[in-house]
């Protein structure tokens, strides 16, 4: 089901806490949602659509993809950029981001992954984990 997007910063600046089997439903919304916005948007994380889980979903070069309980265990290659926010008001805003990540996550399966993302898709993760880490752009 596609939700509506937050804009309240104050919701959206609080940390999300982990997400377990009871989430898979919120996960398969987040995805809906990202598509449904898929013109103006390459991520979202689950505080986004309301709900303070670690669920995070992103196009993945071209097809999307979804983590739960996603945590950045390595990054190298730090870089200046700008990001702008589906569910921040204004322009896009200066950030840090890293070239090469590694992303220790469970599946909608709930089976644990460790993989590496680099460039872009790495940019867009880093974005969305901020989310779950009550980090705003």
């Amino acid at each position: 089901m596609v939700r509506e997007i937050v804009h309240d910063p104050i919701l959206l600046g609080q940390k999300s806490v982990p997400a377990t089997e009871e989430d898979i439903p919120t996960a398969k919304d987040l995805l809906d949602t990202l598509i449904a916005h898929r013109d103006g948007c390459v991520g979202m994380a689950a505080n986004m659509i309301g709900v303070r889980k670690r669920i995070i979903a992103f196009d993945n070069e071209g097809s999307c993809m979804v983590m739960l309980n996603p945590v950045i265990v390595s990054q190298s290659g730090e870089y200046e950029t700008e990001e702008g926010c589906l569910s921040l008001l204004g322009g896009p805003r200066r950030t840090k981001r890293f070239q090469k990540i590694k992303v220790q996550y469970q599946t909608t399966e709930l089976q644990k992954r460790l993989k590496t993302f680099t460039g872009w898709t790495a940019q867009i993760i880093q974005h969305e984990v901020d989310h779950c880490n009550g980090i705003l752009i």
